[in-house]
């Protein structure tokens, strides 16, 4: 009894350790990893379309070539999308921060003449405006140059389709009572792909809509902060925020104050239609995470992963939560990765907070 403390204790440390070396290892080899990562979770968003097609007749050799046809193509047009636009903003973004300086020292003087004083070194330094439009061009350069590795991610999801056919088979071959580590892999891509899907179409609606406001009000570079948009959208909570930044400052610099109150409103009133209003409608229950796990898991994988770690944590962390939960001694770290918990009234059951009446 005595030695039950030194025992966990153990554990808990041995479990640390493993966990430490484990993280190192991903942030050393994501260069490799990230690719991977990619491929499986596009081969489960394109799941959906290739199954519906062998329902429609065709062969499954057939359904697999359309649907990676239809990839390749969509690759191809972003890709030339962001590395076009990006090196052209690139090219002109030095005139951009010239003019955002000289309204920051301007803004500067301004509050100096009502007795606030602020150096220009200390607002350069930890309120530069020139930062936030430099990190969008970093997120859409290192998506630019992940596309470079097209060929390696097509590939993957290629051989990750024609296997998964066979893996049911090979996975009850190889384990006993395999059927329930199988249901619970099934409850996980199902997740994920349903939670991919309807990001990729709010997603998309957020983007269009970036794309015909900014264009309205005639900001420079429209399609590339819709792809912006298109692209942190999928980072809960704050990527609405991030996206809307760049787009909002050089309106600034280009048109004035009046088009960018403009276009902070316009990104206000779209990121509240489609993320109050329609996302919640259709993601049902939500994601299943708290909120501070969210953005600690964007954090995580944003500082393992990079930013292509950044839009794809809270899959990822689904997938780890489900995971945890299919097996009764992780259970209660599922649990505590979830939302706040309350009992119901009248019962000894509880359910989240924000599950939604049945």
């Amino acid at each position: 009894m005595g030695n039950e403390p030194k025992v966990l204790t153990g554990g808990l440390l041995v479990s640390l350790a493993a966990f430490v070396i484990i993280v190192a290892g991903m942030k050393l080899a994501s260069t490799l990893l990230v690719p991977f990562l990619l491929a499986i979770f596009i081969a489960i968003l394109i799941a959906a379309p290739f199954d519906w097609l062998q329902r429609r007749g065709l062969p499954p050799g057939v359904a697999l070539l359309v649907v990676i046809t239809v990839l390749i193509v969509i690759m191809i047009l972003v890709g030339t999308l962001i590395g076009s636009s990006v090196q052209d903003f690139t090219s002109t973004f030095p005139e951009y921060e010239a003019r955002l300086k000289e309204m920051s020292n301007g803004f500067v003087n301004w509050l100096n003449g009502f007795g606030i004083h602020i150096s220009s070194e200390f607002l350069s330094s930890y309120a530069d405006p020139g930062k936030a439009m430099r990190m969008a061009a970093n997120i859409l350069g290192s998506m630019g140059n992940m596309l470079t590795n097209s060929f390696l991610i097509l590939v993957t999801v290629v051989f990750i389709m024609l296997e998964a056919a066979g893996f049911p088979v090979k996975w009850r071959a190889a384990r006993n009572h395999a059927d329930d580590s199988l249901q619970h892999f099934g409850a996980v891509v199902k997740t994920i792909n349903e939670y991919m899907v309807i990001k990729m179409l709010t997603s998309a609606g957020t983007g269009l809509a970036v794309v015909i406001l900014l264009g309205l009000i005639g900001v420079d570079y429209a399609v590339l902060w819709g792809v912006l948009a298109f692209l942190l959208n999928f980072i809960p909570n704050i990527g609405s925020i991030i996206a809307a930044i760049p787009a909002v400052l050089l309106a600034l610099v280009q048109l004035g104050m009046a088009a960018a109150l403009a276009a902070a409103g316009g990104y206000l009133v779209i990121n509240i239609v489609i993320g109050t209003f329609l996302e919640p409608r259709y993601m049902g229950k939500g994601l299943g995470l708290s909120t501070l796990v969210v953005f600690l898991s964007l954090v995580f994988w944003g500082w393992v992963l990079g930013p292509i770690g950044m839009l794809l944590s809270v899959p990822l962390t689904i997938a780890i939560k489900i995971a945890l939960d299919s097996q009764p001694e992780t259970r209660w770290m599922a649990i505590m990765l979830g939302p706040i918990i309350a009992p119901v009234s009248g019962t000894t059951t509880a359910e989240p907070l924000d599950a939604e009446p049945s």
